[in-house]
């Protein structure tokens, strides 16, 4: 499956990412581990966080090395990177937190849906802001091409939402002092507050 040229798949190293990802999510377990520790009820000291709660700090360490593993292996037994690799390490990741309850279907739905939820989160751009842009676009021009297309004269603006309301185009004070004095016939002088001026 590999292609030639540019886009020639690269092999990784599964074992050393496996590793990372124990150290890595063992040390996010810890946290939790903390966490729930500071708020026992009882007064408990700081080696309970190891004593009582080994388990989540195990759970969190073994799903963490299963997900980085698998992701690399499946990558490089297929010598593709895609959204399926998320899928398979997720799929292994969650049975890994599915084994504390000893239940084979809920194994199998902690399984899938971490497969699914990681999957659908790399095809869609592994980013909460959107799908990623093309990295040889320059952002300030990308963004400036938005603006000009989207960009509307100022008449056709002024025609939908009107005048006022601290929108004031050319000729706005002319144009009010007319309405109101056609309204109301009250003829209004501007002062101005500025010295300077005479």
């Amino acid at each position: 499956m590999a292609s030639t040229g540019d886009d020639q798949y690269h092999p990784k190293d599964a074992i050393h990412s496996g590793l990372y990802g124990t150290v890595t999510y063992g040390g996010v377990g810890l946290l939790f581990a903390a966490v729930r520790n500071s708020l026992a009820k009882k007064n408990v000291g700081p080696w309970t966080t190891f004593t009582r709660n080994t388990s989540i700090i195990a759970t969190f360490a073994a799903a963490g090395g299963v997900f980085e593993f698998a992701r690399d292996a499946s990558a490089n037994l297929r010598e593709t990177e895609d959204h399926w690799n998320h899928g398979i390490g997720g799929f292994l990741a969650g049975a890994v937190v599915g084994l504390r309850t000893n239940s084979i279907p809920r194994i199998v739905g902690c399984g899938l849906l971490t497969s699914v939820v990681l999957a659908t989160y790399e095809y869609t751009g592994a980013s909460l802001r959107g799908y990623l842009k093309s990295p040889e676009v320059d952002e300030y021009e990308r963004k400036e091409m938005l603006r000009k297309n989207r960009r509307r004269p100022i008449e056709e603006t002024l025609a939908e939402i009107g005048e006022g309301r601290g929108i004031r185009p050319p000729g706005y004070e002319e144009r009010r002092r007319a309405r109101l004095k056609e309204k109301y016939g009250i003829d209004i002088n501007p002062v101005c507050a500025d010295p300077d001026v005479a």
